[in-house]
């Protein structure tokens, strides 16, 4: 089986890209699509978070909570994206049919790849080295890495979205890069077509 949208973290900017790529189902060029996430999430900075910054949450949410209703909402709302749990990502490489990803206990191959993990020096995904550069937005001393993109591009059918991309660790700013990822794919799905998705009253 071959995805067509694999993405890997399911932290803010990993959910949020999963949510978005869900709610497109209903449209005819991502009717078939499948769609697959990496929910491991024992290294997000959500899990220590508390919000009081963020419109629409509710001030004192908590990060944990957040990660425990996203995969809830996701399942409910669009059970179709498949939530792999207790895997975690050991390589990701370009194959014939796009990339293989292999884990401590599967083999997957996907169109399209998302990279959307924390921005800590402790990326251990085989594959991405020559990406890996300091990131341009982060405190020297903190040691914290990017993978160089354009436009959450890396190469052609692999993106990186949140904190990974070179965005400041911010909820929301991570929220909308998974978001914008999303719509890059749900694009390229609609031949080219400027895409997005919005529910209405």
């Amino acid at each position: 089986m071959i995805y067509d949208a694999f993405i890997i973290g399911g932290g803010a900017a990993g959910m949020s890209c999963a949510l978005v790529l869900g709610s497109a189902k209903p449209k005819p060029y991502a009717a078939q699509k499948r769609v697959a996430i990496v929910m491991h999430q024992r290294t997000s900075h959500l899990q220590s978070a508390l919000f009081n910054n963020v419109l629409g949450l509710s001030p004192g949410t908590l990060g944990a909570d957040i990660l425990e209703r996203g995969k809830t909402q996701l399942s409910n709302l669009y059970p179709h994206i498949e939530q792999i749990e207790s895997e975690k990502v050991k390589s990701v490489r370009s194959s014939i049919d796009g990339y293989t990803i292999i884990t401590n206990k599967d083999v997957y191959t996907s169109k399209t790849v998302v990279i959307a993990v924390g921005y800590t020096n402790l990326l251990t995904i085989k594959g991405l080295e020559d990406y890996i550069e300091p990131h341009p937005r982060s405190a020297i001393e903190k040691e914290r890495i990017w993978l160089k993109n354009d436009n959450h591009l890396i190469a052609e059918g692999l993106f990186v979205a949140g904190t990974l991309a070179g965005w400041r660790s911010q909820f929301a700013i991570a929220s909308g890069s998974g978001a914008q990822v999303a719509t890059d794919i749900l694009t390229l799905w609609n031949n080219g077509k400027h895409t997005k998705v919005h529910d209405k009253i």
